[in-house]
């Protein structure tokens, strides 16, 4: 609009004329005066007001028209200056406009938004270059390293399970024995002068003519030949023609164990050279057969018990106490089956048995000094229908021999036939084999003490341990 003042034919819109009378909020104190005006006269435009709605425009005789505004409804004139409260013939107050952004804000944007596009994909590019380089997904990555562990030691100390090992292992050697159409493996350990002690049934099989070859903890090897051997004891003595500078190993005191104290049994199990072990003692004085040769006897021996394990190819071999000290030698394995023996395939069941090493040092030096060993003896024979208490003495004589050997150790001692023994050394002994496997521990010319019953009485003497006619001797 412009500000001329133009006329126009009222009567040609009649519904733009107020009502009569005075509009709300007109006259009220400080309000608008109402303005009216009346058909023909001429209405005088001001530019203070301009409704976006509306449009005008000359038409050829020079008077004002109006068009609809955009809700079809018909217009009216703009409405007086400063006025308030309009009517209901009055359009609606403007609302907010919509307006374009400038051409160089566009521009802005579209260069922001190009930018970052841009970002994204070099950032899939540079991931997709690296997962090429990488090896394709095959999990290679050219600069992977693991970091390098702190420089340690090898050194342990000499109580320790290691200590004591390197200390006794290299005096632990491995036994290949054949002869005949049979052969086996063992263990053994080296004493003072180069003699190695081994079970009886590891080397029996080359008593007659066989091969027994030696080998050392340094791997090197050399054969060997029979010293002697008792099948009563199961323990052996051979000598290997070198020993290559290896160390004799300590033996120690199997009376002072107790159960409970730590061991260490080495060997050769299965043919595994140099194995190690630990275990406990579960049991003493546990008498048990071990070795055995074919159409012999097997050896009663009065065991160390232990829970370290022991295999096959472990017997002959040193069992050590904390201080790498020999207290027995490995020989036998409880098995699910009933046996206590090494010969079989049956592996370790937590139950092994040593033959003390106070035992076999008797044994060994009696078999180096005269190639045989004596087997200790009392010179009674044992009633074994009998099912009591204790052990009792047979009352009488069988197949010619006498319950008590006359002028042996028991009959020197005051036993009688039918006598119960009790206890010896104050150890009670329930039945023969425990007797047997008690004395045998023993060296000829030890006293001991028995406890023994005779018609319902207690009584005590002392006998001391003889010994069984040594055999010949048998050395290969």
């Amino acid at each position: 609009m412009t500000d001329d003042t133009r006329s126009f034919n009222a009567s040609d819109r009649p519904e733009f004329l107020p009502a009569e009378g005075p509009h709300p909020g007109w006259g009220s104190p400080g309000g608008p005066t109402p303005q009216y005006r009346q058909p023909g006269t001429p209405y005088q435009a001001s530019s203070q007001y301009q409704d976006p709605y509306r449009d005008t425009y000359a038409d050829q005789y020079g008077q004002e028209q109006y068009t609809q505004d955009p809700y079809g409804q018909p217009q009216g004139p703009p409405p007086p200056v400063n006025a308030y409260g309009m009517g209901p013939t009055w359009a609606p107050p403007p609302g907010p406009q919509r307006q374009e952004a400038p051409e160089g804000n566009r521009r802005t944007g579209v260069l922001a938004l190009l930018a970052v596009v841009i970002a994204l994909i070099a950032g899939a590019a540079g991931s997709y270059g690296t997962y090429l380089l990488s090896g394709s997904g095959s999990g290679v990555d050219p600069d992977y390293a693991i970091p390098s562990a702190p420089a340690g030691t090898t050194a342990r100390p000499p109580e320790s399970v290691a200590g004591v090992a390197a200390k006794v292992l290299p005096s632990v050697v491995s036994l290949e024995v054949r002869g005949g159409s049979e052969s086996g493996t063992g263990s053994g350990f080296l004493i003072r002068g180069g003699y190695i002690v081994t079970n009886n049934h590891v080397v029996a099989v080359a008593s007659t003519g066989g091969e027994i070859r030696i080998k050392f903890s340094n791997r090197r090897s050399t054969t060997a030949r029979i010293v002697g051997r008792d099948p009563n004891s199961d323990i052996a003595v051979v000598k290997p023609e070198e020993t290559f500078g290896s160390p004799e190993v300590a033996l120690g005191n199997s009376d002072s164990m107790v159960v409970g104290d730590p061991v260490i049994a080495i060997g050769s199990p299965l043919g595994l050279t140099g194995t190690v072990t630990t275990g406990i003692i579960s049991s003493l004085n546990r008498p048990v057969e071990a070795g055995g040769e074919s159409g012999r006897d097997s050896a009663l021996i009065n065991a160390i018990q232990t829970d370290a394990a022991i295999n096959p190819g472990n017997s002959g071999g040193p069992l050590v106490n904390g201080a790498g000290e020999v207290i027995g030698v490995n020989s036998a394995i409880a098995t699910l089956g009933g046996g206590s023996s090494l010969g079989g395939q049956t592996g370790s069941i937590g139950l092994g048995f040593a033959i003390p090493v106070n035992q076999v040092r008797r044994i060994a030096e009696e078999l180096i000094s005269t190639g045989s060993a004596r087997t200790s003896r009392i010179g009674i024979s044992i009633d074994q229908q009998y099912q009591g208490q204790g052990v009792r003495i047979a009352a009488q004589a069988e197949r010619g021999i006498e319950p008590v050997t006359p002028d042996g150790p028991a009959d020197k001692a005051g036993l009688r036939p039918g006598d119960v023994i009790l206890e010896v050394d104050g150890q009670p002994v329930s039945d023969s084999r425990e007797l047997i496997v008690t004395i045998r521990s023993k060296a000829p010319g030890d006293k001991v003490v028995f406890k023994y019953q005779r018609a319902g009485a207690d009584r005590t003497t002392t006998v001391t341990i003889g010994a069984a006619p040594a055999p010949s001797a048998q050395p290969s």
